[in-house]
């Protein structure tokens, strides 16, 4: 592993997660109320043995590279070797930005040959999933390749948002295609299809020599899946190495968290009895910045009445769900639901199969269902968000196909006028 350099792709505007990309960058969004997405990616480099990684950043960068800064530098030992070094577009070859994944390794091609490394892993910083990587690199070693590519199986609909390959008995790629209309799928199984998860192992020589070409060629997109794979396969020694995680789950978990809908999906597999995936795994943890926070805590214990509905009491508490530290649930109740950091859950308020990120403020018997509630936002006290869905989208609340509320940040979300009134 100490020949192997890890360049981690975490530059993407990830517009389809308006508004929570906003003010940063897909990779910086907070994922499981403790964690940003791209913890996953450099918690497999740093369990993998894998220190040395160049992250190259370009949109909204700020809160990555705070993050970065405050939460994994101290991982790494610059004396011996070890680095995470954040890299923004220099403008080294053109006054571009980049134009595409393979473009965005291309001017970064000065910084990864200082390091001389004999292999190049090239990561995506925006996806969700456990994997050890040195076993990926041992693969791509066994089989003298000259480029290896991480490979998922997919359902056969879902798999037209991939590049989709075709592999021999050996796993020898002979066909790729990028986001076809109509994907090829597995032999005897015609429901599936071998899916690139944008986790490449390359010669680094080989690397920057087809890099160097493809910068030559004006009418390329500049892209691994849409110019330099297809052309790779022909001639050279391409390799699919089927995904294995280190998740101890049955069924292996990966997913892209590129939409509203998935990225709520995803938090919400946390909350289950037996989540699909495992963070409490202390073989494989995933490691994130810590602040300093006293623990969570729950007040006041109004006794039952059974002439009362249960949700009445003036009684903290929050069932199936994850609460992080330094919140305060003040008798409110939270159910099904992800609490960042430094919540608050007043009175009588009632929370279920939400995500509330850091700092969110949610006031005396309001009510909030089924929403993600940005950093900092105030739920006014007898408010209610997830409930009336055309409410919600005339006073400027995003809902998603599937009902799902996002309340941006800088945002008050005030009671309706006739409950702001009878609020005690």
């Amino acid at each position: 592993m100490r020949d192997c350099v890890a360049v981690v792709l975490a530059g993407g505007k990830g517009s389809r997660l308006d508004p929570l990309t906003r003010d940063r960058a897909k990779p910086a969004v907070p994922f499981g109320g403790a964690y940003r997405i791209i913890d996953f990616v450099l918690s497999n480099c740093l369990n993998s043995g894998l220190r040395r990684m160049l992250v190259l950043t370009q949109y909204k960068a700020m809160s990555l590279d705070r993050h970065i800064n405050l939460g994994w530098r101290n991982f790494f030992c610059r004396e011996l070797g070890e680095f995470i070094d954040v890299v923004p577009p220099q403008q080294r070859i053109d006054e571009n930005w980049y134009q595409g994944t393979a473009d965005a390794v291309y001017q970064n091609i000065y910084a990864i040959e200082k390091e001389r490394p004999e292999f190049v892993m090239i990561l995506a910083g925006d996806h969700i999933y456990k994997m050890n990587y040195r076993r990926m690199l041992d693969y791509h070693i066994q089989h003298q390749a000259d480029l290896t590519i991480g490979a998922l199986r997919v359902d056969r609909q879902d798999a037209t948002q991939f590049g989709v390959m075709q592999v021999d008995s050996t796993n020898r790629i002979v066909g790729f295609e990028e986001k076809p209309d109509q994907p090829k799928t597995i032999p005897g199984d015609d429901q599936h299809c071998l899916a690139s998860m944008g986790i490449y192992v390359f010669n680094a020589r080989f690397l920057f020599e087809r890099l160097c070409q493809d910068a030559n060629v004006p009418e390329s997109n500049h892209d691994f899946g849409k110019d330099l794979i297809p052309k790779m396969i022909e001639r050279h020694n391409v390799y699919a190495f089927p995904f294995k995680d280190e998740n101890r789950k049955d069924d292996a978990y990966w997913r892209d968290v590129g939409t509203l809908d998935a990225y709520y999906e995803a938090n919400m597999d946390l909350v289950a009895v037996d989540p699909l995936l495992n963070m409490y795994d202390e073989r494989w943890p995933i490691r994130s910045y810590q602040p300093n926070t006293p623990p969570p805590k729950f007040v006041f214990s109004e006794q039952a009445d059974e002439t009362k509905d249960a949700q009445a009491y003036r009684c903290g508490r929050a069932i199936d769900s994850i609460v992080c530290p330094g919140s305060i649930v003040s008798g409110g109740l939270v159910e099904r639901s992800v609490v960042g950091f430094n919540v608050r859950v007043n009175s009588y308020a009632h929370v279920e199969d939400s995500i509330l990120f850091t700092g969110v403020d949610v006031g005396r018997r309001a009510r909030v269902r089924r929403a993600i509630i940005e950093n900092g936002v105030r739920i006014a006290p007898g408010a209610e968000v997830g409930f009336d869905h055309e409410f919600d989208r005339r006073r400027g609340l995003t809902v998603t196909e599937s009902g799902i509320v996002v309340v941006a940040k800088g945002t008050d979300v005030a009671a309706a006028p006739s409950a702001a009134s009878t609020v005690v």
